[in-house]
């Protein structure tokens, strides 16, 4: 475990980590019991009092920049240890993950000294003025399909507003927060800022979640742990609470949509990461009139995906994250085929080796089907059709979820309506799964609630204060 810059043995069980590709165990990694955590809460809390609350903003701008230097100058490392711990193609990883996650350390390092409170006219004899606080110790549980990534994408607008951090990694995908734990310390961070552990949801996160010295959970996973979450961080101390949870996000492609375009950018909007990402665009609603020309296009996009080993460069979809979800995406596909899909493409394991699944394009669905409407988490894509504009709208809101959704069309008025009508927290137009560090990203309904990203990001780690003064006293 990583706790008050250096790594120390964890008292909890040992943990395996496997490799997806060959189902063989890669090393096995130390794990936090409870006094581990408060451990790594302790050394969080002790350096916000007495070193990092008071370092100069620009400073802390300064020792985030020079951690971005590092990472840029060891990106092959830790491209490896998440392409070889989770499975994803080391291109995508180098080029994606760890070049957006150095994106964003440097683009809310540039924050870092723009945090600033307002002044307010009351009467006459007052002086008011706000300050944005920092929250203390945030406490922050990732999961394993974008180790790195979702470590940035907390840990740096933490940082910059202020705060110490204790994150717990996956127990699925640990490698890579070990890493770029030590690249803190090499950047000069005060020993306490940075603490990285690792165990299982049910005892180390139950314990982070529960921990009085947390002031914030931050949370990125499953709808079903964001709750548990919620409800620990409740029963606690009430701290502040950012769930980034499930999705069954739509995509919804006009009759006069550009077809090709669109299903280029569909297929990448569920099949990027192995479908395993949370704005996955799982659901395909298209047009009855443009229905058979769109899907004979989609299907061709799924044939050309290239599956195999993640170190190879034409590799475009390496293997499933573990046994478990390899399973659990097989028997989604047994389920689709019962209640009456149709698949178009794919629905079955590829190779005899390593959690590999055919991309799987199922057409023929509605949205009372469980591929319609659950969270499968994979390679997997329910394809239905619509008559109307709002009829299509209606099938993308009638979901638990609102993460995200797509349009296609080449109709600027469709585009408006549908972006302001269906329910989710991004909307794509004419592309999907586009990111940048300054544009927010979070939920509606159970995909949770708070910002990642963005200007809107420092408001989840900051907390505004009020402050009069009667001047006539002073």
């Amino acid at each position: 475990l990583f706790i008050n810059n250096e790594f120390v043995p964890g008292h909890g069980p040992l943990i395996e980590t496997i490799n997806p590709v060959n189902e063989q165990v890669i090393c096995s990694v130390h794990s936090a019991d409870e006094s581990d955590v408060n451990a790594a809460v302790k050394a969080a809390n002790d350096c916000f009092k007495n070193e990092w609350r008071k370092i100069a903003p620009a400073e802390r701008g300064r020792l985030m920049n020079k951690l971005a230097d590092l990472m840029q100058r060891d990106i092959d490392e830790l491209a490896t240890l998440d392409a070889l711990d989770n499975g994803k193609a080391f291109t995508i990883a180098r080029d994606v993950d760890v070049t957006d996650s150095i994106g964003c350390f440097r683009y809310f390092a540039g924050w870092a000294d723009k945090i600033h409170g307002k002044t307010i006219d009351t009467t006459f004899d007052k002086l008011c003025y706000t300050r944005h606080e920092p929250l203390g110790v945030v406490g922050a549980v990732i999961p394993w399909n974008y180790p790195l990534m979702m470590a940035a994408w907390k840990f740096a607008p933490a940082l910059a507003a202020g705060n110490c951090v204790v994150m717990k990694t996956s127990e699925v995908t640990p490698l890579s927060l070990y890493k770029f734990a030590a690249l803190c310390k090499e950047a000069g961070f005060p020993a306490g800022t940075v603490n990285v552990i690792t165990g299982y949801g049910h005892t180390t996160g139950n314990y982070l979640s529960n921990h009085p010295g947390v002031s914030k959970m931050a949370f990125t996973g499953s709808t079903v742990t964001g709750r548990k979450v919620m409800e620990a961080s409740s029963k606690s101390n009430l701290k502040k609470l950012q769930l980034e949870l499930g999705g069954k996000s739509a995509q919804i492609v006009c009759a006069d949509a550009d077809l090709e375009s669109a299903a280029v950018w569909a297929a990448g909007g569920i099949f990027n990461n192995h479908g395993q990402s949370c704005n996955a665009g799982s659901r395909i609603l298209v047009h009855e009139s443009v229905h058979d020309k769109f899907v004979q296009l989609f299907v061709k996009e799924a044939e050309n995906i290239k599956l195999g080993d993640p170190f190879d460069v034409e590799t475009f979809q390496g293997p499933q994250i573990s046994k478990g979800q390899f399973e659990k995406i097989l028997s989604y596909i047994e389920l689709g085929k019962k209640e009456g899909a149709k698949v178009a493409y794919g629905g079955k394991r590829w190779g005899t080796t390593g959690y590999y699944i055919e991309p799987t394009v199922f057409i023929n669905c509605n949205n009372n089907m469980r591929v319609m409407r659950e969270e499968i988490f994979g390679p997997v894509v329910a394809i239905g059709t619509f008559k109307t504009i709002e009829e299509a709208i209606d099938i993308a809101n009638d979901s638990d979820y609102g993460l995200a959704g797509g349009v296609y069309t080449s109709n600027i008025d469709t585009a408006i309506k549908v972006t302001n009508e269906v329910k989710t927290g991004t909307m794509w137009v004419n592309c999907f799964d586009v990111f940048d560090q300054s544009t927010p990203f979070g939920g509606y309904k159970q995909s949770g609630f708070g910002k990642e990203l963005g200007k809107y990001a420092l408001q989840e780690y900051t907390q505004v204060k009020v402050v009069k003064i009667l001047r006539s006293k002073l």
